[in-house]
């Protein structure tokens, strides 16, 4: 009844395996990454036809926890699991960032991967896991996927390095560093740490890179056995009537266009070329008749295109930013504390157009956050949010229930200051930072690590150190 295939391989001391062919047959890709006890199930589909008009990839990646994979009961009053946990929102961010780049231009097929995990062992963390088994179903797939990528977690503790440590290690390492990336280059790094210096850190990236080649190879092994044939796919190319007459006409006035300083005037340079060009465009090429809507859809997707790779080749080859700033320069900088009366501790940041107004509120034992997963529970004494309203970018938007975005940056804020929040014996108290994002050109997760650091100090936090936060 079944044409099941495994692969085996030993890595970070433990065996890893690949199993297909039994469990979610009907999927276009389904894989069985077992590490240790932890059995995550990873699944990859893609519609039957691209969808038409859109310049976007439209990729979706789930990481689902499911509660019995611990011998667990999920929370709340349906005993049932729901909404995705901020963990599982994180993992799921960790797995899209190197799986993401890895498809062609212009496919715009609907993918959903899904991520699931069955069993956890509490030593074997699924975060990793989720990344190789995404690639493997991929991989197998018959989608086009410039793959193989692959992931793996790196510690260290009395200077050594541990491939994948486990739960336990990870509260003893000096190092909590994700790397993802494929055969020839790293293109996902996230990393926390107790202080280490530059050198410690690249030569970590190194390691990691080395055990990532491995994982590659052995996915291409394992495709080898019972990878499907790719669809065959080419990117559309762009209609000659309107790469013709844009790089005629409109190339030179778009470079200056892009080199007006100032976010706001820049756009409206931008924009207000855009709209001059187009109506040359429909008086040289269609007169008085109506515009296919095509052609118009064409006219914007190739303009944006030529916009972004002018700005990517001022910045590679002429070293020249759009705001006229070295690729060394920071923007200018303002910062300042005791901004709001009444709070504990409150800090506004600025750096050129990006904003963050910080506020630290401390309290007692009563409000700690209860963290409830596969994991045991436990209490977090300090925890960062981040708000990203559309008003910091001067645009209108629903206002909801933080996005996979908002954790995200948050979670990146939060990791880089709590290496330097001090022990429960010094400073029993419990604390919130809210970063709440009032401009935006970049880089905001970053302003909130600055200045959560200055709204902490500002509450009497006796923090070890100052940090700071760039992109």
């Amino acid at each position: 009844m079944f044409n099941e295939v495994s692969l085996s391989l030993e890595i970070g001391g433990r065996q890893l395996t690949l199993k297909t062919g039994k469990i979610a047959r009907q999927s276009n890709g389904a894989v069985m990454v077992q590490y240790g006890d932890t059995i995550l199930l990873s699944t990859v589909n893609r519609s039957k036809s691209a969808r038409e008009g859109i310049d976007f990839f439209p990729l979706t990646v789930d990481y689902v926890e499911k509660y019995y994979a611990a011998g667990k009961f999920p929370g709340g009053f349906n005993k049932r699991e729901a909404r995705p946990s901020t963990n599982a929102t994180l993992i799921a961010r960790l797995i899209d960032r190197p799986i993401r780049p890895m498809f062609p231009e212009g496919f715009h097929y609907d993918v959903h991967i899904v991520n699931t995990t069955l069993s956890y062992d509490g030593v074997c963390t699924p975060d990793f896991m989720g990344i190789v088994g995404s690639s493997v179903a991929l991989t197998v797939s018959d989608i086009p996927f410039m793959g193989p990528v692959a992931g793996v977690v790196v510690g260290m503790i009395d200077g050594e390095f541990i491939l994948n440590p486990t739960p336990e290690q990870l509260k003893i390492s000096e190092l909590d560093l994700s790397v993802a990336g494929s055969m020839d280059a790293i293109n996902m790094v996230e990393a926390g740490a107790k202080e280490i210096d530059e050198e410690t850190m690249l030569k970590a990236i190194m390691f990691a890179h080395d055990n990532i080649k491995k994982l590659c190879q052995f996915q291409m092994e394992f495709q080898a056995l019972v990878g499907k044939e790719k669809i065959e796919f080419q990117a559309p190319e762009v209609m000659p009537i309107v790469k013709n007459f844009i790089d005629q006409n409109g190339a030179t006035k778009l470079k200056e266009a892009v080199l007006t300083t100032g976010k706001k005037a820049r756009e409206e340079a931008v924009d207000q070329l855009e709209e001059v060009l187009f109506e040359e465009f429909v008086n040289a090429n269609f007169g008085e008749e109506e515009v296919p809507a095509e052609v118009v859809a064409e006219f914007a997707k190739y303009y944006h295109d030529l916009m972004k790779e002018q700005v990517r080749d001022a910045i590679l080859y002429n070293k020249h930013r759009v705001d006229g700033r070295a690729t060394t320069e920071i923007r200018d900088l303002a910062a300042e504390v005791n901004v709001l009366p009444i709070v504990h501790g409150s800090a506004l940041f600025t750096r050129g157009e990006t904003q963050a107004l910080v506020v630290a509120t401390l309290g007692t034992k009563e409000d700690e956050q209860l963290i409830d997963g596969l994991d045991e529970e436990y209490f977090k004494k300090f925890y960062l949010h981040y708000n990203f309203p559309p008003y910091s970018v001067g645009e209108t938007g629903r206002m909801g229930a933080p996005g996979r975005r908002e954790l995200g940056h948050g979670s990146l804020a939060e990791r880089a200051l709590s290496y330097v929040m001090p022990s429960v014996e010094d400073f029993p108290y419990t604390v919130r930072l809210v970063s709440e994002i009032t401009e935006s050109n970049g880089s905001s997760s970053q302003a909130s690590i600055c200045g959560g650091s200055l709204a902490l100090m500002h509450a009497g936090v006796p923090i070890k150190e100052h940090v700071a936060g760039i992109a």
